[in-house]
């Protein structure tokens, strides 16, 4: 099968250092970022377009765009893993609303898009016969939409609750481990990469609820919007909080929660016994799956991360291939 992929950042990269080690059966045919593009309908090398972002941080020629990709490449799937932007969805809405008109399948790990307009391009996709899969958009590695999908099929989902940001576990954890302040846990964040320079959207759980929103939408239909969802962050917590907390047992959590039988969508610090299943450690992200046959379910993993994230993107690549692609 025939891909090209627009953003050629971290997770990008992630993607085609994958698919150049493993015999996958995906060819890459376009490559666009910020600043360039490069498209050869034979197939690029991926070793050599690495190795030119590396030196030069651009994929290809400065002339090709990442519309000229989706319009001149020869592809299947469009792989859009440029920047989130949550107010607009902007450039990816495009890229994907263009890449669906084409008649192509399209994986992405942008949440902005999916947040914003999940019913519109579903609808977009549905109508030219073809696939939008977005799993890499929540919880980075762990395949929460495969296992909705396809592993809980038949079962009715009651609610799901979930540790959805590594950024707020990891700076929950250390409050926790260490008695570090808040400020002091954000700054080793930051250190180690694990926050961005501007932690706003990790800290006061806002990146949380654009997950929540996907969730909901996607699971009920519920045409979610982030202003829907009732959000409080860590940034106010304190050690002695989490102090208290451990006192009695328990510690305290970033938790977000979809209940649409009480019209519940909400992102806070929740206080839970210390073996809760929802209390990992690190960046690690966790989901409790709530359903009427199998009752609750708890799956754990890697929420981020280069090639974490490309593990989801080549998920979604290979069950399109499977299943949507003749002759690939």
């Amino acid at each position: 099968m025939k891909i090209a992929i627009l953003g050629f950042g971290s997770v990008g990269q992630g993607v085609a250092s994958v698919i150049a080690q493993k015999s996958l059966g995906l060819t890459v045919t376009g490559i666009a970022d910020s600043k360039s593009g490069v498209i050869d309908n034979a197939g690029i090398s991926l070793a050599e377009a690495l190795e030119r972002k590396r030196t030069t941080g651009r994929c290809g020629s400065p002339g090709i765009s990442a519309m000229d990709v989706i319009r001149m490449a020869d592809y299947d799937a469009l792989v859009e893993v440029t920047p989130t932007n949550a107010q607009t969805g902007e450039p990816a809405l495009s890229h994907i609303r263009a890449a669906l008109e084409c008649g192509r399948h399209v994986v992405t790990s942008n949440k902005g898009p999916i947040a914003l307009a999940f019913q519109d391009l579903q609808s977009r996709a549905a109508r030219k016969g073809v696939q939008l899969r977005y799993e890499a958009t929540v919880c980075g590695a762990v395949p929460i939409f495969h296992l909705l999908e396809h592993g809980l099929s038949g079962n009715r989902i009651i609610a799901i609750h979930g540790v959805l940001n590594g950024t707020c576990n990891y700076i929950l954890s250390r409050m926790d481990a260490e008695g570090l302040t808040y400020d002091q846990a954000l700054v080793e964040a930051r250190e180690l990469g694990y926050a961005e320079a501007d932690p706003t959207y990790d800290v006061r759980g806002i990146d949380t609820a654009i997950k929540l929103v996907i969730l909901a939408n996607a699971i009920w239909r519920l045409n979610a919007h982030l202003s829907d969802v009732e959000v409080t962050g860590i940034d106010n917590l304190t050690p002695e909080a989490l102090r208290l907390a451990d006192e009695q047992g328990m510690t305290i959590r970033l938790i977000g929660e979809a209940i649409p039988e009480k019209g519940l969508l909400r992102v806070s610090p929740r206080i839970i016994e210390w073996d809760h299943p929802l209390v990992v450690h690190g960046t690690l992200n966790a989901v409790t799956i709530e359903t009427d046959l199998a009752g609750p379910l708890t799956i754990v993993g890697k929420g981020a991360g280069s090639i974490e994230t490309a593990s989801a993107v080549i998920g979604d690549l290979l069950f399109i291939r499977d299943c949507y692609v003749k002759g690939a």
